[in-house]
């Protein structure tokens, strides 16, 4: 599994135009709260609950920030507790599927905005695994906005931008 410092670093890499980081705050959590509503749409029994794929992905999801990052996991539990809850009362509505994929569609919609004000790719589209480090990638930019874990910040900044000068070089062969 590649390290915290590994995963932020190269996601930054391709989010370091602050506009583009400005959409994302937006795109990113319509996009998390419209795929916990898809998921949440499929249920099952269990003993005497009903589960949803949504609950056992945020148990799973959890575990693997939890495996990066402890600190910044506990954000991501304080960011998702309430997408599940939100999405849990949705599910019961009429037509929760379509309210998902127009709230998912949207939410792409601004991240591809972002990513013409970064003149680069999404990163999930070198590694798809990138499509989770969005979130938690949110969560550390929020800390390091705060003032926190400024050591992470330190770390992945310059690592981001050689990063991302390779990606350039690259680009102009």
């Amino acid at each position: 599994m590649k390290s915290a410092v590994e995963q932020l670093s190269t996601y930054k890499s391709v989010h370091l135009n602050p506009q583009n980081i400005k959409t994302h705050f937006v795109g990113v959590p319509m996009i998390v709260w419209s795929a916990f509503l898809m998921l949440g749409t499929l249920r099952f029994a269990w003993q005497d609950y009903q589960v949803s794929l949504a609950m056992i992905l945020a148990v799973v999801v959890l575990c693997y920030y939890m495996a990066l990052h402890m600190r910044l996991a506990l954000g991501l539990v304080l960011f998702i507790l309430p997408v599940l809850y939100t999405t849990e009362q949705v599910v019961h509505t009429s037509h929760p599927f379509m309210i998902a994929m127009g709230i998912f569609v949207i939410g792409w919609i601004i991240q591809f905005i972002g990513h013409k004000f970064e003149k680069a790719k999404p990163a999930f589209m070198d590694d798809l695994n990138q499509l989770l480090i969005g979130p938690f990638f949110l969560m550390a930019e929020l800390y390091f906005m705060l003032g926190l874990e400024k050591e992470l910040a330190a770390e992945i900044t310059p690592i981001a931008h050689e990063k991302r000068r390779a990606l350039e070089a690259k680009r102009h062969r």
